[in-house]
This record gives structure tokens, C-alpha cells and sequence, in this order.
């Protein structure tokens, strides 16, 4: 009895979703119709304005001849010119490390991490400086710190 249940229940499922999924596909071409119409709507938008997205373009990229402009593009192209000045000479301004500066720093850290390393791992802290005891982290350390303040320099 209960496995007559489940089929009943079963084949009554099955018809729901096949009702389902044929009111799916009918919504997807609505909403396809609805694409096609908003697309059209915004080419008749672009029209309206009366501007030529090839001649939007051509005045950001700064070809347009400026006599055949509008003045609002005229003034959009003069913005444009001046943005691009105040980059340049921004640019310009800006001051570089040279190119070993990366390098040391680099090597600092990595000098002072393979220092204290080998001061941990020698037997009874011998190595690198003999004698000298715990002062050999203080100079790993001292070098680790030497390569991080001058990060703060990196530009």
C-alpha cells in the first residue's frame, strides 16, 4: 500500500514539473522579447541626444577636428587635454630609488633571518660570532630592522 502511495505521489510530481518547466520556457522568450525592446529603446535614446558615440570617442581620444565640435565638446576635449598634462607632469615629478635599493633591502632581512637561524641551530649557540653569546641575535635582529626602515624609503 505505501508503494502505491509513492508511485501515486510520483507521477503526480512529475506532471507538476513538466508543467513547471513549459511555464519556465515561456517566461525565458518573454523575457527575451523584453531584451530585444529595451535595446531598441536605447538606441532611440542615443538618437534623441543627437551625439555620435564615434565622435564621443574621437574626443577622448583626443582625434576629433575641434572647428565641427559643439561647444560642450569643445569644453569636454579642453578637460580631457588638461587631465592629461596634470598626469604627465605629475609623473614627471614623482623621484625613483635606484635599482639597488630593493636588492639590499632584501638582502638585509634575508641576511639577518639566516643570521639568527644559524645561532639557533648551532650547538650551544656558537656560530655565526663565537664568544659572543646572545649578542648574535641582537645582530640578526639589528639587520632585520636595518632592511624594514629602509622599505620605508622605497618610492
Amino acid at each position: 500500500m505505501a508503494d502505491e502511495e509513492l508511485h501515486e505521489n510520483d507521477s503526480q510530481d512529475q506532471k507538476d514539473w513538466q508543467n513547471e518547466v513549459s511555464t519556465d520556457d515561456a517566461k525565458a522568450s518573454k523575457a527575451d522579447k523584453d531584451a530585444a525592446e529595451t535595446a531598441a529603446e536605447e538606441s532611440e535614446e542615443d538618437e534623441t541626444y543627437g551625439v555620435d558615440m564615434d565622435q564621443v570617442q574621437a574626443v577622448l581620444n583626443a582625434t576629433a577636428d575641434k572647428s565641427t565640435l559643439t561647444p560642450q565638446m569643445q569644453r569636454m576635449m579642453n578637460r580631457q587635454a588638461e587631465n592629461t598634462k596634470r598626469v604627465e607632469e605629475t609623473i614627471k615629478g614623482t623621484k625613483s630609488n635606484p635599482r639597488w635599493f630593493v636588492p639590499v633591502f632584501c638582502a638585509f632581512m634575508v641576511i639577518g633571518l639566516i643570521w639568527c637561524v644559524v645561532y639557533y641551530l648551532s650547538p650551544s649557540g656558537a656560530w655565526p660570532i663565537p664568544n659572543i653569546g646572545a649578542w648574535n641575535l641582537a645582530i640578526g635582529f639589528a639587520l632585520i630592522m636595518i632592511g624594514f626602515l629602509m622599505t620605508m624609503g622605497w618610492r
